[in-house]
């Protein structure tokens, strides 16, 4: 289906249901913006984390059990 046959469809129906449709293409487009800003952050960032000893010294401790104390 072409755009314009889209748009055409979206225009036949019912005004409630055209803002239906509108907020549905909006919450997806914002989804997919935000993961790909995430996916782009995080392939920024990977060369550090890999690299960069500071950023990662935590992580020998995951496999620590803690226990709180009172």
């Amino acid at each position: 289906m072409q755009t314009i046959d889209l748009i055409q469809e979206i225009l036949r129906l019912p005004l409630t249901q055209r803002f239906y449709v509108v907020e549905e293409t909006i919450k997806s487009i914002k989804k997919e913006e935000m993961g790909n800003q995430m996916e782009f952050a995080a392939n920024e960032l990977y060369n550090d984390y890999v690299n960069d000893k500071d950023l990662t010294a935590f992580t020998s401790l995951d496999l620590e059990n803690f226990y709180e104390t009172k």
